[in-house]
């Protein structure tokens, strides 16, 4: 199911069981404002390369507007949309002055070079510098981003607004950022399993996990979990998938993933068909990449135990009402990863 599509089918549930008014509920739908924006950039052999950047401001109602900065292939403004909206309703639901935006470029970030992503961010915080800012809209690192392409839209910003250290979020900490920042949404996976499990007499110790996604939030979950003692035997990433029924070294892989840009290639463990990992067999399931990857094609051939949603939406509307007649008899749970600013939200299967 498109991503906009499955948001919107959530949110008008929602607002039933609410008793919103249907005027109110279509103006919560239209977002406040569709940035799109062409990007060009000479890459560094001599050539130019044009990509296409959005920014989804969603509502500012509550305060200003804040959310992340994906790059990725996939990234398409129904995406982006439905993100923002989705952005909305965390800060709301966690009762934080702020309303909700997304934004995102369309590329594969590992297969550009260090300085071709400064250009890139640069050209992209030109074109919508004049629609951001401290009490306007809050960019923050997502999938594909993070400190070191926080502090180039700073840097870039601050040549037209003056210096200013607070329109974004995510920044290394010289330039303010906030300790612990980094590792911030991937504890908060931990402690939400941790609590799962606990509830059901277990503990993270012993548990296999398979994680989709191995950026910033899986990669830190992998890390907190195996320190516990948790399994890791499968992960991907955009470069492929890997898989080691004996459990993944973690830290190893994270040392190779910081020289190799990807799993990729990773000598600690077999690869596999990047497809097949969400329905291998473990005790528990992580999806911490995008939206929509349960659905109900795959829903019924996932053999995990739970499932910790660490992503935006991973499950859509379809997928889990399958999942939830295929488990019927079960005890799988699906924990919603809000990130740890913005709560957690946890939810029984019947």
């Amino acid at each position: 199911m498109n991503a906009l599509a499955a948001t919107n089918r959530n949110f008008k549930l929602a607002s039933k069981l609410l008793g919103l008014d249907s005027k109110l509920e279509k103006s919560l739908l239209i977002p406040f404002r569709e940035i799109k924006v062409e990007c060009t950039i000479p890459k560094d052999d001599g050539t130019l390369a044009s990509f296409v950047g959005f920014r989804v401001q969603h509502d500012n109602a509550r305060g200003p507007m804040k959310g992340g900065i994906r790059y990725h292939p996939e990234v398409e403004p129904d995406e982006v949309n439905a993100l923002a909206q989705l952005m909305t309703w965390k800060t709301a639901v966690a009762k934080i002055p702020y309303g909700g935006a997304k934004g995102g470029i369309g590329c594969d970030p590992s297969k550009l070079s260090i300085s071709e992503l400064e250009r890139l961010t640069r050209v992209f915080t030109q074109k919508i510098h004049d629609l951001i800012g401290i009490h306007t809209d809050v960019p923050a690192p997502d999938m594909g981003t993070g400190p070191q392409t926080m502090a180039w839209i700073l840097d870039e910003y601050s040549k037209f607004h003056g210096y200013s250290p607070a329109v974004v979020t995510g920044k290394p900490i010289d330039l303010g950022g906030s300790l612990g920042r980094d590792a911030a949404t991937g504890r908060g996976v931990m402690f939400g399993t941790e609590a799962l499990l606990n509830e059901h007499g277990k503990s993270i110790s012993g548990q296999r996990f398979v994680i989709q996604g191995f950026g910033n939030v899986g990669s830190w979950a992998a890390k907190l979990i195996s320190e516990k003692g948790g399994k890791i035997v499968a992960v991907s990433d955009i470069t492929g998938a890997i898989k080691n029924k004996d459990g993944i070294d973690i830290p190893s892989l994270l040392n190779y993933t910081r020289e190799h840009r990807g799993v990729k290639g990773f000598d600690g463990a077999d690869p596999i068909d990047s497809n097949s990992i969400l329905v291998e067999d473990c005790d528990i399931l992580i999806p911490a990449a995008l939206g929509g990857v349960i659905n109900r094609e795959n829903a019924n051939e996932i053999k995990a135990k739970f499932i910790i949603e660490a992503a935006n939406h991973p499950t859509d509307p379809d997928g889990d009402e399958t999942y939830m007649q295929t488990l019927e008899e079960s005890l799988s749970v699906t924990l919603n990863g809000f990130r740890t600013y913005k709560g957690l939200c946890g939810r029984k299967r019947r």
